[in-house]
């Protein structure tokens, strides 16, 4: 199926969103794209549907994670675990269901993966994956387990729990956590009972117990969900959320999180879909993103991009990951050890592709 042409692309939503020359859809091989391939083939794939993904690298290679059923909110969905040492993507095993422990079976929803630091003694970290468990994301719970051994076997499964502020903790709610210099986690998050609004959890004891913070908007100007974090030289943080206003949103932190500043738009449209973001090791920010509004063309979840900026206002568009009919959502993205970019994202909602970038060529 043909891709869509470089073209120009200006928005029509009410915030000032910038007019950018969209790149070609990349070639793997050439460029910054150094590969692109489906964590499992689609003639073979273990679920007929699956959404939501999340990778992580251990000390033993990338983990990637994500849930798949027969289709969203159908009680058969659990989160499903693929490991890559080096030598290919592994065959998927499900590690959770939405039937451990509760009165009936539910649908799980949008796992997050995280490797925490090494602690005294030289004492390696485990691997957490957060997921979430519920009929609906206005009525779902937070859950998480821990590896040890890479995300081969799992253990210490147990809710988040409650708080006042929120109801259901859920810990990281699409995208990965950051761990500060005191080595407390703090997860972006947000709730969809009362309104789009953003939160964070912070935990200081691998998720035994939580902190909320927020939620710091009222759901009525910016309608947003699903923060990813960024760092700067300076101390200071930003989110960049998915938001119901067609436009990805930000907000700001100059204390480590504890408080943060007024929503408001960015420059980049947002057809109200799943973004993630990460701060590179040379000091930029990368974002990933469907550049598309619902009504433009390419539109929707169609279009698949990746930004970066400096400064978290001014983004250059950089790379097209897909631009072609079907379904291309939801990325994950971290930087490895060895500086490229790993991207994983929901291809056509029958399997998860997994591409690496060399940031150095963005």
């Amino acid at each position: 199926m043909r891709g869509f042409p470089a073209t120009a692309f200006l928005v029509l939503v009410p915030f000032i969103i910038q007019a950018v020359e969209i790149p070609a859809p990349a070639v793997a091989g050439e460029g910054a794209l150094l590969s692109s391939e489906l964590i499992y083939p689609l003639d073979d794939r273990p679920t007929p549907q699956c959404h939501a993904s999340t990778i992580e690298e251990t000390g033993s290679g990338l983990v990637a994670a994500w849930f798949g059923g027969k289709h969203e909110k159908n009680t058969d969905v659990g989160i499903w675990v693929s490991r890559n040492g080096g030598k290919g993507w592994e065959k998927p095993v499900k590690v959770a269901s939405g039937a451990e422990g509760e009165d009936r079976e539910y649908p799980c929803w949008n796992p997050v993966l995280f490797k925490v630091r090494g602690g005294k003694g030289g004492k390696a970290g485990p691997l957490l994956l957060f997921y979430k468990v519920g009929p609906s994301p206005s009525r779902w719970w937070g859950v998480m387990m821990s590896s040890y051994d890479g995300g081969r076997t799992w253990k210490d499964r147990r809710k988040l729990g409650r708080n006042p502020k929120v109801g259901h903790l859920l810990g990281p709610v699409k995208n990965k956590p950051i761990q500060l210099e005191d080595g407390s986690i703090l997860c972006g998050s947000s709730s969809e009972h009362d309104g789009w609004r953003v939160h964070f959890e912070r935990t200081s004891d691998l998720g035994r117990t939580w902190e909320v913070i927020g939620p710091i908007n009222d759901g009525r100007d910016f309608g947003a969900i699903q923060p990813s974090i960024l760092t700067y030289g300076d101390g200071s943080m930003q989110i960049l959320c998915r938001s119901r206003q067609g436009v990805v949103t930000q907000s700001r932190s100059r204390d480590d999180g504890k408080t943060w500043g007024p929503m408001t738009a960015t420059v980049l449209p947002n057809p109200n879909a799943g973004t993630d973001a990460v701060t590179l090791g040379d000091g930029r920010q990368l974002l990933v993103y469907n550049h598309t509004t619902r009504r433009s063309q390419p539109g929707g979840r169609e279009m698949l991009n990746v930004a970066v900026s400096k400064d978290g206002m001014k983004w250059d568009v950089v790379l097209t990951l897909e631009s072609k009919k079907g379904e291309h959502s939801y990325p994950a993205v971290i930087e490895s050890r060895d500086g490229k970019v790993h991207i994983t994202y929901t291809y056509l909602r029958r399997s998860v592709k997994h591409v690496i970038l060399d940031p150095a060529r963005l």
